[in-house]
């Protein structure tokens, strides 16, 4: 699958909130580095298969609701997120993934295209460890049609996010 770079926010195809806060950031050479592929991969495996790149190195920007309170849960696209340990890691009640309609109200932006910072409201972020096991890790960049690369650490910052161990782990 081929994919296209631009130097501005009309070529790049970036959502342009996303677009804004990378400029808002200082980042303003990451926006001449978004990928927009021809075809939407709204899965981390998709993302993957589309860059060519380890699952583990697509960054997935996920939307839980603890105690009712939306949090943002940055995770390695080969991991899922153990809702006990978000809800131990919180203090809440109850975790609970978040819906579609919470999801855009929160960050504005839809399931398949939320980046990991740039949204709409300011939200908790919990940001897994297993994100710096890369050098380079690609994150959604405000559409299912677009992504950028990031140091996982400066990544981590820029979205306000604070380090956990929050994989699920198998046995």
């Amino acid at each position: 699958m081929t994919t296209t770079a631009g130097p501005d926010a009309e070529n790049s195809g970036a959502h342009p909130r996303f677009v804004r806060a990378l400029r808002e950031a200082g980042l303003d050479e990451l926006v001449s580095r978004v990928r927009r592929f021809p075809e939407a991969t709204r899965t981390a495996a998709e993302a993957a298969a589309a860059l060519g790149c380890e699952l583990s190195q697509i960054c997935k920007s996920l939307i839980f609701a603890a105690d009712q309170v939306p949090v943002l849960v940055l995770m390695d696209g080969a991991s899922r997120v153990d809702v006990e340990l978000v809800r131990e890691e919180l203090g809440a009640r109850k975790v609970t993934r978040a819906g579609a309609d919470v999801v855009r109200e929160t960050t504005g932006y839809a399931i398949g295209g939320v980046p990991p910072f740039g949204h709409r409201t300011m939200t908790r972020v919990l940001a897994d460890r297993s994100l710096l096991e890369h050098d380079v890790v690609w994150a959604a960049a405000g559409t299912p049609y677009t992504v950028f690369p990031m140091a996982p650490a400066a990544l981590v910052v820029h979205a306000g996010g604070t380090l956990v161990d929050v994989r699920e782990h198998t046995s």
